[in-house]
């Protein structure tokens, strides 16, 4: 878990510069069947790097009265900077594309109260590039958890682009999530999948839109070391893998 934190602030911390000032575009080589394909690929790797990750156990946040998690996330993507379309990218942009893209992120979720419902919105950008985003989830905790019992959830949650004019990403997921709370400490681990929708929007070359899925487990841990506040570290494995830093205001 440690190792986890530093990787994040570290990776974040020196890949930001690295991407300075580089905007997406769509590379006016990107024609035919391969151009095609590397458009499928860079989709496949932005939409998991949009796509929205819980930073959250499973019980739910609500109970008589409503709680609230509000919270300011770093997440680091490790992307494969060697392959052909992001090196494509990079010519396009007049950019640098790192190993590790940094998101800084404001990441908030409301528990109703009664229902063992939470609602949850997230907006993060990449810095000094176009690339934006927001999402929306909605989870569900089928089983709240207890002194002896794991909490069991299932979420439903959206993510957009916003900021890449020549580009449109979409993401859908569902996953479930399993969390059990010991002391301070609750680890929690889930499985699901993400479903991608990208469109091009260029002048310069002519895409079919794509459609693609793709599997994603996660597990993180959650550490209260205040009763208004708590640390979360998360880290997404798929295709693209994924590590996170949340700290909360709880309430």
């Amino acid at each position: 878990m440690k190792r986890i934190l530093l990787a994040v602030a570290v990776l974040c911390i020196i890949a930001a510069p690295a991407f300075a000032k580089t905007d997406i575009v769509i590379p006016p080589t990107w024609t035919g069947t391969n151009g095609q394909q590397q458009f499928k690929d860079f989709s496949r790797d932005l939409g998991l790097a949009i796509s929205y990750m819980p930073l959250a156990t499973a019980e739910p946040l609500g109970n008589a009265l409503p709680g609230f998690d509000i919270g300011i996330e770093a997440t680091g993507v490790q992307i494969d900077a060697n392959q052909q379309y992001w090196k494509d990218i990079e010519a396009a942009s007049g950019g640098t594309v790192p190993s590790t893209l940094p998101m800084p992120k404001l990441h908030v979720q409301v528990g109703l109260p009664i229902l063992p419902i939470d609602l949850g919105f997230v907006y993060g950008e990449a810095p000094s590039t176009n690339i934006k985003y927001y999402g929306y989830e909605l989870k569900w905790a089928i089983l709240r958890g207890g002194v002896a019992t794991p909490a069991l959830a299932v979420r439903g949650a959206y993510t957009t682009l916003s900021g890449v004019n020549e580009l449109e990403i979409s993401t859908k997921s569902a996953d479930i999530e399993i969390s059990k709370g010991f002391a301070m400490f609750t680890p929690y681990a889930g499985y699901g999948m993400v479903w991608i929708d990208s469109k091009e929007k260029s002048t310069t070359v002519t895409l079919q839109d794509e459609s693609q899925n793709e599997s994603k487990w996660y597990l993180g841990c959650k550490l209260t070391f205040f009763p208004f506040m708590n640390l979360v570290a998360e880290a997404d494995f798929a295709k693209v893998n994924a590590y996170s830093l949340r700290l909360n205001l709880h309430f």
